[in-house]
């Protein structure tokens, strides 16, 4: 039993590793898409985004199978129910990854606008977070996943970048606005991969330390993630 049980977490920990890849790959492509201009890369990323739907699917079916037949305990049963819950957010990482593409389409008809846009910068941070986040869930690195969820800051400060920029772009040039509105949708999805590559780190850290660290700085303030005190019990139970 117990080599079967290995045998299966094994191939569950190659699955989300392979959705996670996917999914790492359609944010290049989409940001490629946006930054350059390149319709047939859009379409490449909107396209691929029913591959990520499968594989989730198909992860899912695996940790169903492995609670079914082998009723695992434990630091098993962490590890499977966040593959779960992680599954899911890597999906809706690949359907805003599918919505950025959507925006580099309606870009092309645009004209340019000149504004410091920090768009390659901003994505190699949410891929940097992505990869980061995937590899702490294999190999059950905490301290990693706690560095991921700190990086998220650095994409919140870029998102609110674009904005106060693309603003002063629309009050100076009314021709821009449609862009710049676009422009601001990219940046958000973006900034939402950002939350939901730290939903996945929150998610290692509570598989590893049994700690949970969803609304942390509502309920502990400012102190450090490394903390081991469990939130309230009365703490809202949303994710980002």
């Amino acid at each position: 039993m117990t080599l079967h049980l290995h045998r299966d977490l094994a191939t569950v920990r190659k699955s989300i590793l392979e959705m996670g890849g996917m999914v790492e790959d359609l944010v290049r492509l989409a940001t490629e898409a946006l930054v350059q201009r390149r319709p047939d890369v859009a379409r490449r990323v909107i396209e691929a985004d029913a591959a990520v739907d499968r594989q989730e699917l198909e992860v899912d079916e695996e940790c169903l199978k492995l609670l079914a037949l082998h009723q695992p305990v434990a630091g098993d049963l962490r590890f499977i129910t966040a593959v779960m819950k992680i599954n899911n957010d890597l999906e809706r990482i690949g359907d805003l990854a599918s919505n950025l593409a959507q925006r580099a389409l309606d870009l092309v008809d645009q004209p340019h606008v000149d504004a410091p846009l920090r768009f390659e910068q901003m994505t190699a941070a949410v891929r940097g977070m992505l990869r980061d986040c995937l590899d702490a869930l294999v190999r059950g690195d905490a301290e990693l996943a706690r560095a991921v969820i700190a990086k998220d800051d650095e994409v919140d400060i870029m998102n609110r970048d674009h904005y106060q920029v693309l603003e002063q772009r629309m009050k100076g040039d009314p021709v821009l606005v449609e862009a710049c509105v676009l422009y601001l949708s990219a940046s958000r999805n973006l900034e939402r991969m950002a939350d939901l590559a730290t939903n996945v780190a929150e998610d290692v850290v509570f598989m590893v330390d049994a700690v949970v660290l969803r609304h942390w700085r509502a309920t502990h303030g400012d102190q450090p993630l490394s903390g081991t005190v469990r939130p309230p019990e009365d703490a809202p139970a949303d994710r980002a």
